[in-house]
């Protein structure tokens, strides 16, 4: 059986343009993610991304299904789950 600690999301990678990768905990990369979503308009975003009512919603969405998000041409924000235990 799987140890459960495989499927733990409890600190991501996040990497952007023109940044240094930076360590976040799952509550901060939420409110990145909202922070960046709240900027974008909503034609923007993906159509099940458009279906969510709010940038919390769409975070939380974004966080549970996938690892990027296009934030506009020529840029990148892509984030991973990592452990950072040994």
């Amino acid at each position: 059986m799987p140890d459960s600690l495989m499927y733990s999301q409890d600190y991501f990678v996040v990497l952007e343009t023109n940044q240094p990768e930076q360590f976040l905990t799952a509550l901060e990369l939420l409110e990145k993610l909202k922070n960046v979503l709240h900027n974008i308009k909503i034609e923007d975003l993906t159509p099940d991304l458009r279906a969510l009512n709010s940038s919390e919603e769409r975070a939380k969405y974004l966080i549970d299904t996938s690892c990027e998000l296009d934030v506009g041409q020529g840029q990148y924000l892509q984030w991973y789950a990592v452990r950072l235990e040994k």
